[in-house]
């Protein structure tokens, strides 16, 4: 039996030998909606590992470019150190600037946790500078020993115990997102298997008959194979269709600021459903070409 042959016969088809396979039944409507509803997780399995991707390195990127350092010292001392540790940050090679948030802005950041009517002046709450650094980077280590010893108050938090959660969740949702692409494709396998098998068996009369009239198993092995491979494509590409349609529809990013809402694809990212398709008929293929010899080999 030649692979390219099989090739060859399901892109040319062959009239008398489609005829061999139902064109409609349990069989077609079961591939026709499996191809279909593993498409359609698909092509959200791959739009989840991407934007969870794009989220990640959004946050690790603007982690990575800024830092804040927390004043805390008594009250006569704090705006001393606050204007010893500025002198440091602004003659630090790589740091692009340093500011004081004042009070309004560290309320904004305390509200998400205790409210908007927060007393900010009249807490002992440490007075924050934020940190933004150059392309190049600073030395952090170097840093914190200068700032020890012209502000002993100060504390530099340069957000790296946050990157690297933020990247290896990014890893593992990738990595989770190619296993379950590659769960949808053995399960879209096994389906297709069994539609197959169920096939062969419901014609095995018919198989009996062209086996009699000098048909080759191959011949046969090759109508179904071209039916069933061309049957996952339609199925996978409307599904395909069906799951891109409703991502495009999903809120952007930039309505709620949400992660789901962030959920799709992005410039040249929207290309990859269409790969969808041709990997669920290749997954066809494969899977009634080794159903359909086995089946016949059972049924000499």
């Amino acid at each position: 039996m030649s692979l390219g042959g099989d090739i060859v016969a399901v892109l040319r088809g062959d009239a008398q030998a489609d005829r061999v396979v139902p064109p409609t039944g349990f069989t077609a409507r079961l591939t026709l909606f499996t191809a279909a509803a593993m498409a359609f997780l698909a092509v959200f399995a791959l739009a989840l590992s991407l934007a969870t991707g794009r989220l990640a390195d959004r946050w690790g990127s603007e982690l990575a470019r800024s830092a804040t350092v927390r004043i805390s010292a008594p009250a006569g001392q704090v705006e001393a150190q606050v204007q010893a540790a500025l002198r440091v940050l602004r003659t630090t090679p790589g740091v692009t600037s340093a500011r004081v948030l004042d009070a309004a802005e560290q309320r904004a950041l305390l509200e998400p946790w205790f409210g908007p009517d927060l007393p900010i002046e009249s807490l002992p709450a440490p007075q924050l500078i934020d940190v933004v650094e150059d392309g190049r980077g600073y030395d952090a280590d170097g840093l914190r020993l200068r700032l020890t010893a012209e502000a002993p108050g100060a504390v530099l938090d340069d957000h790296t115990r946050w990157r690297r959660p933020l990247i290896r969740a990014a890893d593992r949702l990738r990595a989770l997102g190619v296993v379950s692409i590659l769960l949808i494709a053995g399960a879209t396998a096994a389906m297709i298997t069994l539609a197959a098998q169920a096939a062969l068996a419901a014609n095995a009369q018919v198989i009996g008959v062209l086996r009699l009239v000098g048909a080759r198993d191959v011949y046969i092995a090759r109508a179904f194979v071209r039916r069933f491979t061309l049957r996952a494509l339609v199925g996978a590409a409307a599904g395909a269709a069906l799951a891109t349609a409703a991502i495009a529809i999903l809120p952007r990013a930039g309505d709620a600021g949400g992660f789901l809402t962030g959920l799709g694809f992005q410039g040249w990212h929207w290309l990859w459903p269409l790969a969808i398709p041709p990997l669920a008929a290749v997954v066809a293929f494969w899977a009634t070409r080794l159903a359909a010899f086995r089946s016949l080999r059972e049924l000499t």
